[in-house]
């Protein structure tokens, strides 16, 4: 009874403090703000992720399974997909061109995928090129296993760092105690490749023995959110937390994000998962979110075309249906700002090569923020 009555005084506690630190930086609408809101691309249902190429057009991703090229106002269905697995939060996600696409047209997908021996799916990493409106090339360089029913937790963004290095992201599929701080096994992690899938010897895991040595970092709940720092080249992710604690990170070589046995979050029920907010050996977040917003889509604004905006970070809400913009000081968040307020659940965001913003809004389309004059 005595244990129990400790434990409880510090959760409170630790509860408490995650809400004062929220209190101290919550998001304001603003007044006024430098763009209005057009709807480039519309009829889309959950448009997960998008890519610009570089004549211009775009390739969006739908969860239901399609991959949609927009050219001249004009949506054509792209041939030769792979087969995904739709179930709950898993089905066709992210997409993101190789840095050199130019000269070797190489195009990335995470999707949900059945192949395994199991029942359900689990997160895999394609490349493809292009023609006519086709895929083709096509090429499975990572399928995570084992495969679950479970419908939640797939994660999963694509990022390229300076170096070439390919990085993307997969959630702990539901299996919180088993998969994150488990190197043995997939889920919960930021995974490493080179460009054509296969594994760099400098990865972290490498020779450790049953260790999948694709991991770069581990202990995460379910990235949504990965971009490469334009300034420092660092990788920088965001993740779901339960109820409260989504979370920014810095990811760094083997590092252990904590997740589940340290957390700024609880269980939906209410009840505490952790009374411990960090532990020696794992990582603290940047910054995280008490309540959670949900968020899912990152970008890093280098775009002068938004007074204040640049060195900005966006990030969409899926919870709370805006568009955030947090203000930085190296890597403190130090003003929270919604945008496009009650438009819907903000999937992706996007900054084009053009500057502009786009923003995807689940059973409306991709939206395209102008600035005003």
């Amino acid at each position: 009874m005595r244990n129990s009555i400790i434990y409880l005084y510090l959760f409170v506690v630790t509860l408490n403090f995650s809400c004062a630190q929220d209190a101290e930086n919550k998001a304001n609408t603003p007044n006024d703000v430098p763009f209005s809101a057009e709807l480039l691309v519309d009829g889309l249902q959950i448009p997960w992720g998008m890519a610009f190429l570089p004549d211009g057009s775009m390739l969006i991703t739908e969860k239901a399974g399609a991959l949609i090229h927009f050219k001249d106002g004009v949506k054509t269905p792209v041939a030769n997909l792979p087969e995904v697995y739709t179930r709950g939060q898993g089905g066709l996600m992210d997409i993101f061109l190789h840095p050199d696409y130019k000269n070797n047209g190489w195009i990335y997908i995470t999707y949900a995928s059945e192949e395994g021996n199991e029942k359900g799916g689990h997160t895999a990493l394609m490349r493809a090129k292009l023609k006519d409106n086709s895929l083709y090339d096509n090429e499975l360089l990572y399928k995570a296993g084992p495969n679950t029913t479970k419908g939640q937790h797939f994660g999963s963004r694509i990022a390229f760092d300076n170096d070439g290095y390919l990085y993307f992201s997969i959630g702990e599929r539901g299996a919180r105690d088993e998969n994150p701080q488990d190197i043995t096994k997939d889920g919960g992690k930021i995974y490493r490749l080179n460009d054509d899938g296969s594994i760099p010897e400098d990865n972290p895991f490498v020779g450790q023995e049953g260790a999948k040595t694709a991991i770069y970092s581990y202990g995460h709940r379910n990235p949504q959110g990965l971009i490469k720092h334009p300034e420092t080249g660092e990788i920088w992710d965001h993740e779901h937390g339960p109820k409260g604690g989504d979370e920014i990170n810095i990811i760094k070589k083997g590092a252990n994000y904590g997740w589940p046995v340290i957390t700024y979050g609880i269980n939906y029920s209410g009840t505490p998962i952790t009374d411990k907010t960090e532990m020696e050996g794992m990582e603290q977040p940047i910054h995280y979110w008490v309540p959670s917003i949900a968020p899912s889509g990152m970008a890093y604004v280098t775009s002068d075309k938004y007074p204040d905006w640049k060195g900005s970070l966006l990030v969409g809400s899926l919870s709370f249906q805006y568009l955030e913009r947090l203000a930085l000081e190296g890597t403190k968040v130090v003003n929270r700002v919604k945008l496009l307020e009650n438009m819907g659940r903000v999937r992706d965001v996007r900054q084009g090569p053009d500057g502009l913003i786009y923003v995807a809004i689940e059973g409306k389309g991709i939206y395209r923020l102008v600035p005003k004059s």
